[in-house]
């Protein structure tokens, strides 16, 4: 959604910098999603990172480039909480990893963000909020595996963050996602229990001058039908007869698991790690697979079993209790040319009886979809950001854009090549049941909208407001150049 004008911008003021961070150093990790987390963006935000920044300045000093100075120290102290000038470093060093221009982030923006994140930390800790070790170790084993994976080795990844060895930089890394799993559950403390009436939504709304409203962009309600290649049997057992071998020869010969999953396994978020994964009965893994794990014992490794991702092995290196540390290896049995020409035979012919009318597409989509999570609701998509059905146009997917912007409402889609989470073909036909044209905010038709909008200000308004009186009753000293920075918060604890 566009706006207008600055009007809403106080919405989303200190949230996305903040959410970049955390989405930098903790959460953006190319790993096997055993269970995929749905995407939820609680900040309604303008098109462009570059707007988005402008909108959220923490500080009114101009914008500067980063410049490094002394690793080694000490940034600020929070309540008990330190933070280091190479924290600073790091997060730096993270952005422009993800393509944010040195230009757009200063280093005292980075400053206010951590010192933030790290009241938020200190505060969960005095309410005796708890973040388990076991899912802070997998974010840790992910993370390490994503950085391996995009600069090649180990040995690149610690040059890269200038770290000696590899156990001082996880315990690093543990320190830095604990931190902010401590900060994001104390954030959602703050506000679980705000509620907003009718009567806030209407004010908020009347309060926007009519000239200044929102412009909501085009929207669209898509469903789509999804035919996957069969995979033969012999194909699945070739799968499990490789696994039965790589088990015998590390139960029976004394090979060694984690040499083979390097070697071996297509999980691309362990491998480079032996397999290795830390987790405990919550950890979001498929159930199949936590089942096995923590039904064998230290030291065993288990027969081959399947999940939504493929055939496993499974070792258990260490139990801790609640927690375990585990070894996998992934093998994905393979389609074969003919099981694929099938399916494009099908959807085909799927495609051919939705143009000619005899099948209306959610009928189809119940009736062939291969797609589970869609086929009962008729193909229907849910937006993963909004949590119900329409997608603004311009901020879908560039691709999905490319397939479906020229589309008229009920028009199918021609066939479209897709690949599924291990790489293998599939096909998928897109319709559009609905299209909403761009237009001026209107409390009647898009309340859902303005409530969300109203209810986010009010969230912001309770954290800035928790954020301001914690400041005050919290030890926090400033060293160095951040004192002479300028915050939205009252760090440095000036008398007004």
């Amino acid at each position: 959604m566009q706006l207008r004008t600055n009007n809403l911008k106080f919405t989303i003021k200190n949230t996305i910098l903040y959410t970049l961070l955390s989405f930098c150093i903790s959460t953006q990790l190319y790993a096997q999603d055993i269970i995929e987390d749905e995407v939820k963006d609680t900040i309604v935000a303008n098109d462009t990172l570059k707007v988005a920044i402008d909108s959220i300045r923490t500080v009114t000093a101009p914008v500067k480039p980063f410049e490094r100075t002394k690793i080694d120290g000490v940034a600020a102290v929070i309540g008990e909480n330190v933070i280091l000038d190479s924290d600073i470093d790091i997060a730096y060093q993270q952005l422009i990893s993800e393509g944010v221009s040195a230009s757009d982030v200063s280093r005292c923006e980075l400053a206010g963000s951590l010192f933030e994140n790290k009241l938020y930390a200190h505060h969960a800790i005095q309410d005796s909020i708890e973040v388990r070790d076991a899912e802070v170790n997998s974010m840790v084993d992910q993370q390490l595996a994503y950085m391996t994976n995009e600069l090649g080795t180990l040995e690149k990844v610690l040059r890269f963050y200038k770290k000696d060895n590899v156990d001082d930089f996880k315990k690093e890394l543990f320190e830095i996602n604990k931190s902010n799993r401590l900060s994001e559950q104390m954030r959602t403390k703050i506000i679980s229990d705000i509620e907003i009436t009718p009567e806030e939504i209407r004010e908020f709304f009347d309060d926007i001058p009519e000239e200044d409203r929102p412009l909501f962009g085009t929207e669209i309600e898509l469903a789509q039908i999804v035919i996957e290649p069969e995979i033969p049997q012999e194909e699945e057992q070739k799968v499990i007869d490789r696994l039965n071998q790589f088990r015998e020869d590390i139960v029976e010969k004394g090979s060694s698991f984690a040499t083979k999953a390097v070697l071996y396994s297509q999980d691309p978020g362990s491998k480079s790690t032996g397999g290795k994964y830390t987790l405990d009965r919550q950890t979001n893994f498929a159930k199949e697979f936590k089942d096995v794990a923590f039904s064998l014992q230290e030291g065993e490794v288990s027969e081959p079993f399947k999940t939504d991702f493929g055939w496993h092995i499974v070792k258990v290196d260490k139990i801790r209790g609640e927690e375990i540390d585990v070894r996998h290896i992934l093998l994905v049995p393979e389609v074969t040319r003919k099981s694929i020409d099938e399916a494009k035979k099908l959807i085909d012919s799927v495609r051919t009886i939705l143009v000619s009318g005899s099948i209306e597409f959610k009928e189809a989509a119940r009736k062939f979809s291969d797609e589970k999570e869609t086929r009962e609701d008729g193909g229907q998509l849910i937006n993963p950001t909004t949590g119900d059905t329409h997608f603004e146009l311009t901020k879908i997917d560039p691709i999905l854009y490319d397939q479906v912007s020229k589309l008229k409402t009920n028009e199918v889609s021609l066939i479209i090549p897709d690949q599924d989470r291990q790489g293998r073909k599939k096909f998928k036909l897109i319709t559009v049941l609905n299209r909403y044209d761009e237009h001026i905010a209107d409390y009647s038709k898009d309340y859902l909208k303005i409530q969300e909008l109203a209810l986010r200000k009010k969230q912001i308004d309770a954290i800035r407001k928790w954020q301001n009186e914690k400041i005050t009753d919290t030890y926090i000293k400033i060293n160095g150049e951040y004192r002479d920075c300028e915050y939205s918060g009252n760090w440095l604890k000036k008398e007004k």
